[in-house]
């Protein structure tokens, strides 16, 4: 078997994955009339998974660093399935809560090994688009999985997303078990020795970039049903659509960053994507009366905030590519850490002030990242130290 055809098979689990994490988003209002609180306690649910995930992930791959690659992905299948199951029987906010930190934790796990099985299977010179095909796998939970999870949730009860999801599980063990080689586990990193890599400013400069990108990203994201029933005036029926909608332009933005990526590099794709995903958050904020308009501003949204995903990535391996692993596990740590802030603050804001400013604070998130993204990259050089640079190049060329 081909390390492209292992590649998509491990794409095809994130996917399920990925639905899991996201189908909380689509389904908010669902979760919210039934377990009797309100919307912004329901988006909590997701800064409950968003912390576990965190905080949770790098104890669990220093603690598992010695294990083959292959057997870990299948221990935290197993736990992902029982996380789930759980959802469906048990009733309650706080059982639901306890599911979903279950899910976090064994989501983290298979997600931080299949990045680096995905890296160690794929050569060198296709790393992007290699790890772009997973986060394809993420973004196709998007198109299908939560625009799927939606209408069962109208049509049905929204357990039976969760359910579903548990049932599938069994097919991903299946699918890890006769696909995927072993791949031996590494030496063990205890997270002291994870967190020195915070002292290289890039590193930290790097996650401090993924903080805003997906902090920004999740202020509006978690909220999106809500937004397009009660602001945009959507049906439910046309909420699925536009979720199906959002989601095609994710896989497509996930696939053109890891393409980009690997011809033009990561800095101009990884601005550009930024500042495009930023103006689009405000467009969409002075059409949000407009259903009409709503479709294509929230595809051009998605389209720019996912060409980030395997871009970023990418940048991160680069700057440690010794440690791909402690990379991608703090990464992943900060992407969770972020979504629950962005959870958190859009809850504030949709208490505090209303649900229509969700756009605007989520567009200044993503603007401070593309800001230091540009900063760091060195595309703001002002001053005397832009002065000097120039004129040491102007100096060069004249000698030559």
């Amino acid at each position: 078997m081909s390390y492209n055809l292992k590649i998509y098979m491990l794409a095809l689990v994130s996917f399920l994955v990925g639905t899991s994490e996201f189908i909380i988003a689509g389904i908010l209002d669902k979760v919210s009339d039934d377990i009797g609180v309100s919307v912004a306690a329901a988006g909590q649910l997701i800064t409950v998974f968003s912390l576990a995930y965190g905080f949770g992930t790098p104890f669990l791959m220093a603690a598992a660093a010695k294990v083959d690659r292959k057997r870990l992905m299948l221990y935290a299948l197993s736990i992902f399935i029982v996380g789930n199951v759980a959802a469906y029987f048990f009733t309650g906010f706080t059982a639901l809560i306890v599911s979903r930190v279950i899910v976090a934790l064994s989501s983290g796990v298979f997600v931080v090994t299949a990045l680096t099985v995905a890296a160690k299977l794929a050569p060198a010179e296709k790393q992007g688009s290699a790890i772009a095909t997973l986060v394809m796998g993420f973004s196709t939970a998007l198109i299908v999985g939560v625009p799927l999870g939606r209408l069962v949730a109208s049509a049905y009860d929204w357990k039976l997303v969760f359910g579903g999801i548990g049932l599938l599980g069994l097919l991903a063990l299946l699918l890890i078990a006769l696909a995927i080689p072993k791949t031996d586990g590494e030496q063990p990193v205890p997270l002291r020795d994870q967190l020195k890599l915070l002292k290289n400013p890039k590193i930290l400069v790097a996650l401090g970039i993924t903080f805003f990108w997906l902090g920004g990203y999740s202020i509006t994201y978690t909220y999106i049903s809500p937004f397009l029933l009660d602001i945009t005036g959507m049906s439910e029926k046309f909420v699925s659509i536009a979720l199906l909608a959002f989601g095609i332009a994710s896989l497509i933005g996930s696939k053109l960053g890891g393409f980009s990526t690997d011809r033009w590099g990561f800095k101009r794709t990884l601005v550009n994507g930024m500042l495009l995903h930023a103006v689009w958050l405000v467009v969409i904020s002075f059409a949000a009366h407009s259903p009409g308009l709503m479709f294509p501003l929230l595809m051009l949204w998605s389209f720019s905030a996912w060409s980030s995903g395997p871009t970023q990535q990418y940048h991160l391996i680069s700057l440690a590519p010794e440690a791909t692993s402690i990379m991608l596990s703090l990464n992943s740590s900060v992407i969770q850490l972020a979504m629950a802030a962005g959870a958190g603050i859009g809850g504030v804001v949709v208490e505090g002030a209303s649900l229509a400013a969700i756009t605007w604070i989520g567009a200044a998130g993503v603007a401070i990242a593309a800001l230091i993204s540009a900063a760091s990259f060195g595309y703001l050089r002002v001053g005397a130290a832009s002065r000097a640079a120039d004129k040491e190049a102007r100096a060069r060329k004249f000698s030559a």
